[in-house]
């Protein structure tokens, strides 16, 4: 241990010009500096990143947002086809003069109908995808709070309906009157996945076991988990719920839970064993459940999800590179901050060394020559005869 010390403090000599200075304050401005110096590599990575993206992209106004517009519009339109739905009334309060301020008040805790909440690019896969849920479930709306769901339809003292309030009576200010029943999904009442996420996937897809024969190895055929091939949108990835969960471990893991995707329908059948939740497969086949088979012709669901374009997939990664640059930067400029109030404790820890090694010399010379002159007096003392 004593050897321990010994090489610590010749190393904080070789570094400082002196052995007595707290090690605390030289650790902590040693370690600042290095986590300083990480910092400027992935700044200038990204920063390049950036600069390659404003090269390659054309001339934007500000403030212009094309970002899944066509998409939106096209979803707009499949779901405004079922006008007497729930998801067509919201549509048509969305963008209808005199009644945004109660279109406000009524949707603040409504995020939309599922259909406008997840992308699925492959157009094979959304036709699976959306005929497995239903149109009942892809028009469904889903909200944060119970709270939000209570807004949406009220009831008088005898336990029906008042038509006058709620998505009803908004729907009748507009002529369009809402029929027969429709799903409305309450997040922060859904059981979140309690497992844990993929690591460092800005998708933050769920870390799912793959599903394994009784022989151990993966089913041939397997593609993976319908939950994981929902893309969302960085702004529902966290904090979507007071718990701060997002859409994917709390709607669309409730919607689609372990739900595995194969290649053929052939293959999906010899994986059976391990199928615990359901499947689907790329030529049609669809398992809803262990030992539940949907068979016959594909059904052909009108509303389906998002697609995103290569382009919006660009414009998303931008915001979510400058968004690592700026918190970056932020982190920077905090241990900027530590760095000079670390080394204004050293500096004042070298100068109190200095003042008290002053003192130390100033009391060794003292005491030398006290102890100089007892010992001459000493050796006077003895060479007088008695």
């Amino acid at each position: 241990m004593d050897g321990m010390f010994k090489r610590f403090d010749t190393w904080i000599y070789s570094h400082t010009g002196n052995s007595y200075l707290s090690p605390c304050i030289l650790v902590n401005h040693i370690l600042l500096h290095i986590c300083f110096s990480n910092l400027w590599l992935p700044i200038s990575l990204f920063s390049v990143m950036l600069g390659k993206y404003h090269y390659s992209s054309p001339a934007k106004t500000e403030n212009e947002d094309h970002s899944h517009l066509q998409s939106e519009e096209e979803i707009t339109e499949q779901i405004l086809q079922h006008e007497k739905s729930a998801a067509a009334i919201l549509c048509q309060l969305k963008t209808h003069p005199g009644t945004q301020d109660s279109y406000l008040t009524l949707t603040k805790d409504v995020l939309g109908a599922v259909a406008t909440l997840g992308k699925v690019d492959d157009g094979n896969l959304n036709r699976l995808f959306s005929e497995y849920l239903g149109l009942q479930t892809m028009l469904a709306i889903a909200c944060k709070t119970y709270e939000g769901i209570k807004a949406l339809e009220a009831y008088n003292q005898d336990g029906c309906i008042d038509k006058t309030s709620g998505l009803h009576g908004l729907g009748a200010s507009i002529g369009r009157s809402l029929d027969g029943r429709f799903l409305v999904i309450c997040l922060e009442n859904l059981r979140p996945y309690a497992g844990d996420f993929v690591a460092d996937d800005p998708q933050r897809r769920l870390d799912l076991l793959k599903p394994r024969l009784p022989n151990g190895e993966c089913p041939p055929g397997f593609l993976g988990f319908a939950v994981n091939m929902i893309r969302v949108d960085s702004s529902n990835l966290f904090h979507v719920t007071a718990s701060g969960n997002g859409l994917r471990e709390t709607l669309f893991y409730n919607l689609f839970s372990r739900l595995q995707v194969y290649r053929t329908r052939a293959e999906m059948v010899l994986a059976l064993p391990c199928i615990s939740e359901g499947a689907v497969s790329l030529d049609g086949g669809m398992i809803r459940s262990p030992g539940v088979f949907s068979l016959g012709s594909r059904e052909e669901v009108d509303v389906r999800f998002l697609k995103s374009s290569a382009t919006s997939d660009m414009v998303q990664n931008y915001i979510e590179t400058g968004k690592q640059i700026k918190e970056m930067r932020w982190e920077k400029e905090k241990l900027e901050e530590d760095i000079k109030r670390e080394l204004a404790l050293l500096n004042s820890a070298k100068f109190n060394f200095e003042r008290k090694k002053q003192d130390f010399v100033k009391f060794l010379a003292q005491s030398s020559s006290y102890a100089t002159q007892h010992q001459f007096q000493a050796a006077r003392d003895r060479s007088t005869p008695r």
